[in-house]
């Protein structure tokens, strides 16, 4: 009977000690740093138009800024109509800001991020203008070492940028 007991204690014991080893093996710690992003990405990248732009009744300009795995968006949106409050469009014209983390796999960029104040500040949601998270599926053509086009899953009209400033990723604590 005492061997028993002791040989149960011993199996219980092995599945208590397996369990533990599983859990730990199945865990690492975060990384320090943030990510290093895509190299080709780093830098300031700017939209000059949009084709037929003067025919489309809204469109948006963007610039992107890539530092490391970080993303910087601000939006300069225009409207020939007016769907919102005169004090907010600004006689069609207003810029929406969201900062956030990209991810890209094989030819599709992920952003993922918040819609932000000017200074990239988290935005309250109040106000005119979007506010809370901000997700986008662009698929991407690089053209050059400074051009690529954005495809954006949500929008039929082409994101043509224009590398303006190169950067190098130097990681920052998290």
């Amino acid at each position: 009977m005492t061997l028993t007991v002791i040989n149960t204690m011993q199996k219980a014991f092995a599945f208590y000690l397996l369990a533990f080893s599983l859990l730990l093996s199945a865990c690492s710690p975060n990384p320090d740093l943030q990510g290093r992003g895509e190299d080709y990405f780093q830098g300031e990248w700017k939209q000059d138009s949009v084709p037929m732009q003067k025919q489309l009744l809204s469109y948006s300009l963007h610039k992107f800024k890539f530092t490391c795995d970080s993303v910087y968006i601000e939006l300069n949106r225009y409207s020939k109509v007016n769907t919102g409050m005169d004090s907010c469009m600004l006689g069609g014209y207003w810029k929406e800001y969201i900062r956030g983390t990209y991810s890209e796999r094989h030819d599709t960029l992920h952003i993922k991020g918040y819609f932000c104040n000017a200074d990239y500040s988290l935005k309250k949601p109040q106000g005119c203008f979007r506010s809370g998270p901000y997700e986008e599926y662009f698929s991407v053509s690089k053209k050059t070492d400074s051009a690529v086009q954005f495809l954006s899953t949500s929008n039929v009209i082409p994101i043509n940028l224009q590398l303006t400033k190169k950067i190098t990723c130097t990681p920052k604590p998290l």
